[in-house]
């Protein structure tokens, strides 16, 4: 099976599997977006979802966000993970859409990224959900099942994106990275997952990774035992 013909396989198995692409973090604009996509770095979306009604009560907009000082929104987002960083992050760039943009977020990745606390994969999810722009924002999931696949060899993220562009049509990315994220959640675990009996893996993956996942397991599984061993 060539590339293009995995691709395609794989296209066709996620559009059966996960025909819906809900966006997992609750928001009501692209400046809502903003925030809890910003918010959403090394945390959960459940966890997201949990703290930003009350800050959004507080402040629904980026004019209401940049009269708050940091202490006071991290008050409300103490739970999330970064907690202070991401305080500092939000009021500045609150600040920031304010002042330099009318209060409205921008629509061009350079301008995204100019702003404290947003990287490529923030202003990406951005401007695929927010604006329409076609974008293939590389998570955590994305980059471990790319690498698992067979399409990316799982060096960098830089990488793993450049190779999935490469590899889907254009109109296709942003379904895909929703598709993809949903799928490897419910379907393709990290850990403890049956690469021959998964609807992905156990064509798309090659029988080196399937021999490599499997060894990496039973290696996994050995350590704890021969622990309980020792005196």
């Amino acid at each position: 099976m060539n590339r293009a013909e995995k691709a395609q396989r794989i296209q066709a198995v996620l559009d059966e599997l996960v025909p819906q692409t809900p966006i997992p973090l609750q928001h009501g604009d692209p400046f809502t977006l903003l925030v809890a996509v910003l918010l959403s770095a090394q945390t959960t979306d459940k966890k997201v979802n949990e703290v930003t009604p009350a800050l959004f009560a507080l402040a629904p907009n980026a004019a209401a966000m940049a009269r708050l000082s940091a202490a006071q929104i991290q008050d409300v987002i103490r739970s999330v993970g970064l907690a202070p960083q991401k305080a500092k992050a939000l009021a500045a760039t609150a600040r920031l859409v304010a002042q330099q943009h009318g209060g409205e977020v921008p629509r061009t990745m350079e301008e995204l990224e100019a702003l404290p606390g947003v990287g490529h994969k923030t202003a990406s999810v951005v401007l695929a959900q927010a604006f329409g722009v076609p974008t293939f924002p590389v998570d955590t999931h994305i980059h471990r099942l790319a690498a698992r696949w067979g399409l990316s060899d799982g060096s960098t993220v830089e990488r793993t994106e450049r190779d999935l562009k490469r590899t889907f049509p254009r109109d296709s990315w942003t379904r895909l990275h929703l598709q993809i994220i949903l799928f490897g959640r419910a379907h393709c675990p990290a850990r403890g997952h049956d690469l021959r009996a998964c609807p992905i893996c156990s064509f798309a993956a090659s029988e080196a990774r399937i021999r490599m996942e499997a060894t990496r397991a039973g290696v996994h599984r050995a350590v704890p035992v021969a622990r309980r061993k020792k005196p």
